[in-house]
Parts: C-alpha cells; structure tokens; sequence
C-alpha cells in the first residue's frame, strides 16, 4: 500500500480529451489503496462515460446539482463531496476550467465542490500548446498556485490537433507519482528512518516446543503503520504473529528468538534515527535446546535457562544521536519500576502499560498507557485504541526531536 493508502480522493474531470486517461487513474488510485469518487463537468461526459468510472470507482459519479434522470430531483450537495475528500484531484483540467477556478467563477458542480473543498486540491493542465502559454492561462496557473493549489506539469509530445509540444496531461501513472511524493515531502517524518520491534519471541525448548508469551504484536505493527504515514522508511523487526502489514515504505523483518531479534537490531540501528523497542522480548531462553523431541518419561521436567540479551539496554549503551523508546509492561510499582527503566536503560522515553488496566496488554485492540520522558514529564492518557496510541506516541516523538 502506498501513502494514498486509507485516502479519500475526489477526481474532477473536465472535457479535454484527456479524460479518456481517467479510467486508468481511477484504477491506479484504488490500487493504491484510497477510495474514490468522481465529479464530471456536463461537457466530459462527451468524452468518457459516467458508467465507465461508477463501474471502476464503485460510486455513483456526479455531474450536475440534480440527479436529471430522477423524478424525485436528489440534490448533490457539492459542500458534502468537497467536506468527504482527503485530496481533491482535476485532471484534466482545461483552460476552461482553471480560468473559472482561478476567478471564483461557480456554474457547474465540479467549481462549487472546488470552492468547498477544505483539502489540498492538485490540477493537471491539459490544453494545446498555444493555450498552454497564453498569458491568460499562465495567469491562472500563477493564481491557483497562490491559492496554495498544486500544479501537476503538463508534458510535452503530439496534442490532440497533431502539433507536438507542451500541453499533454500527465500520464495516470505520473500524476500518482507525483502526489505520492508531494505528500511525502510534506510529511514530518520524511528522510527518517525508524526501527521497530513487534511481537513475541520464541525460545526453543526441543525442535517441537517453546517458550513464549501473548503478545500478538498488534501495538507494534500500529506503530509501524504510523510512523509510515508520516513518511518515515520503517524497519519492522517482528517476532512470530498472524499481524499483517502492506506499506511501501514498510520493510518487514520476521525473527524467531530473542538473539534473531538482538542481532536484527544491531544491525539497523547505527542508521536509525528513531528507535521504538515494543516487542514483548522473552527474559529467559534455554541453556541448552535439545536436538530431538524431549519424551515423556518421568512426571516432571527441569529446565536450566539463562537470561537472553538486554536488546533495549545494549541500544541505550551505544546510542548517539538516536531518539530511543521502550515500553515497559508492569503489573505492581509501575511509575517506580518505569521510571528506573527509563534511567538505567538511558532512553529517551518509555511507554507504560499494565495488566491491571482492563482493556491494556496483550491481544486486545486497546491499550491505556502513560509517556514518561527523560525530561521528567508524565503524561497519563485514558484507554484508546492501539491505532490512536500509536498516533499519540508518533506525535510525542515528533515534538520532541522538532523541539
């Protein structure tokens, strides 16, 4: 999934014949993962049909402020479309269009829903080449960008009255490109690089069995998910979970034990600038794994274990310009017990989390955790769901290393 992801994109399309590209942009941007609507000038619809892009975008497509085939007139609210959207994309966008855009001008529903629209609003020109540079059309492009309106270059080759130059919409799969990137570069975690653990650990008893705890690495795949929307390249370090994770700028990393884990880390971290240690690490592994199934001979069993790596400790002793987070799982003293983590481990901030909340720990969808800093800072929160802690952590980070 790409940081369209989970996006809802309003595309506009207007009568140049560039609209016949819009199928195939509609396509991109659900494959891309974002849901999406379509809002046609009455003139595009010479061009490419509205059942062609209902069919495709899996809504009804709008192109007057009446549906005209119903008796009962249902009104298209154009302040709800603009309200709906995440981005509002009008490709192609004419001279036409971008004049009346540009000067406020409101006669069909694709221009109301453009003068509601509260998101980012990108436009891809697409006109022949004379048009392209006519000072009036150069005007609107210079006030639609004031606007804070982003402009997607159009591309030089033959236009559609068979001269060659510049005025050639984008293709569909640059126009992509082209909003990927710009909402990346505008994200506050871009060119950071983050390292996460997740999950379990399990340390081998015999080639059949293991020692293991609860953890589903569901509050760590939450973290990963977030820190990639805000534009960071993540390494996702997870032990052993049914948790599933499809981000372009997520690159997973499965380990079994506790020393895969330890050794995965160690391996990342010198060009890590944001390290958020959550896995549930297993304290204890065994002196000595047996090479075959251990027999059921006798009523009982002793096992000799020895205590695994300190992975969070190991990274606090070596850190330098790093921004190090750990968690910390108590269930009796837990300020005291986290606050001596937060110290003795030299992190930068640990998060809290008991057993004794209801709703907190393993293999739920909640949690209720409290920030501690190296400042001295307390911040409790009530219970919430992983994806909100998640956000709140990402955000805590954020202001700290932006401070």
């Amino acid at each position: 999934m790409s940081i369209l992801g989970g996006k809802k994109i309003l595309l506009g399309i207007t009568a140049g014949i560039a609209a016949y590209k819009t199928a195939s942009l509609v396509r991109l941007f659900i494959k891309s993962g974002a849901e999406v609507k379509v809002v046609m000038t009455p003139a595009a619809k010479d061009f490419i049909t509205p059942l062609t892009l209902s069919t495709l975008s899996k809504h009804p497509v709008h192109s007057s402020f009446t549906n005209e085939e119903d008796d009962n007139a249902v009104w298209n609210n154009h302040v709800d479309l603009g309200l709906w959207a995440d981005l509002f994309v009008v490709a192609p966008a004419t001279a036409n269009t971008l004049s009346k855009m540009s000067n406020g001008t409101s006669d069909n529903l694709l221009l109301a829903t453009y003068l509601s629209a509260k998101c980012p609003v990108y436009f891809a020109p697409a006109m022949d080449l004379d048009m392209y540079k006519h000072p009036s059309t150069l005007q609107s492009f210079e006030k639609l960008k004031n606007f804070g309106n982003i402009m997607i270059p159009a591309t030089s080759g033959e236009l559609a009255s068979g001269l060659v130059g510049q005025g050639r919409m984008a293709e569909p799969e640059d126009i992509v490109t082209f909003i990927e990137s710009d909402i990346l570069d505008k994200l506050p975690l871009r060119g950071k690089k983050v390292l996460i653990t997740a999950g379990p650990t399990y340390e081998a008893i015999d080639p059949v069995r293991f020692i293991g705890n609860h953890s589903s690495g569901k509050m760590g795949f939450e973290i990963a998910k977030a820190a990639a929307n805000k534009g960071a390249e993540v390494i996702l370090v997870t032990g052993p979970t049914y948790q599933k994770v499809s981000h372009s700028l997520i690159h997973v990393k499965p380990v079994v034990s506790a020393q895969n884990m330890y050794d995965e880390v160690h391996k990342h971290f010198k060009t890590t600038d944001i390290a958020i240690l959550s896995a549930a690490v297993a304290d204890f592994t065994l002196k000595e794994v047996a090479t075959q199934k251990i027999k059921k001979t006798s009523n009982t069993l002793v096992l000799e274990l020895e205590k695994t790596k300190d992975i969070l400790a190991s990274l606090g002793d070596i850190k330098k310009q790093q921004y190090l987070v750990g968690f910390a799982l108590e269930t009796n003293n837990e300020l005291e017990n986290a606050k001596g983590k937060l110290t003795k481990k030299h992190l930068n901030l640990i998060v809290l989390n008991s057993l004794n909340d209801k709703g907190a720990g393993f293999k739920t969808d909640t949690n209720k955790v409290t920030f501690l800093d190296d400042k001295g800072n307390v911040t409790a929160f009530q219970l919430k769901s992983k994806t909100e802690v998640a956000s709140d952590l990402l955000n805590k980070i954020i202001s700290e290393i932006d401070a």
